[in-house]
């Protein structure tokens, strides 16, 4: 079996990660989406409810491959392990994504040569999204509903008090 695990905060998840999600399904024949707890980063949405929104929103694709949802607070290799992922699958939005993700991706293979780690582009018109803005311009009162689903709209207004 074919083990993938993408790893993010999704605080909250958006278009460009549901996008990374749908195409990732395809590539095995179980993905791992790990929750990082990430507290350092001060996440909106707590860590049930990222789980809760992932779940809901990657249901669909359950028809393509398995998906489990799951929280993780340890380093990501020992995860990876711990799931019996083969590959980690990462977004790359931009060259400064690049230049992160090459510098982690060293770092990951020094800790476990078996683990590959796969990028996948994001689509065009996800590039720009990133978490943080979408939910900067929702506390502003923007419109964000091209960036994450209806569902996840309504929760991060009513979290920013915007609904």
């Amino acid at each position: 079996m074919r083990v993938g695990l993408y790893p993010g905060t999704f605080d909250p998840v958006t278009n460009g990660h549901l996008d990374i999600i749908g195409r990732a399904v395809k590539l095995v024949d179980k993905l791992v989406i790990g929750v990082a707890v990430n507290s350092g980063k001060g996440p909106l949405f707590t860590l049930d409810e990222r789980v809760a929104i992932l779940e809901r929103e990657t249901a669909h694709l359950t028809k393509i491959a398995q998906i489990e949802v799951r929280p993780f607070e340890s380093l990501l290799m020992h995860f990876a392990r711990e799931v019996n992922a083969q590959m980690i699958v990462r977004g790359l939005r931009a060259v400064a994504d690049f230049e992160y993700e090459f510098q982690m991706t060293a770092m990951n293979q020094q800790l476990d040569r078996e683990i590959e780690t796969v990028f996948l582009m994001a689509d065009p018109r996800h590039q720009a999204i990133a978490s943080r803005l979408v939910k900067e311009i929702a506390t502003l009162g923007g419109d964000i509903g091209k960036f994450v689903p209806a569902g996840v709209a309504e929760q991060l207004l009513a979290k920013v008090g915007k609904a």
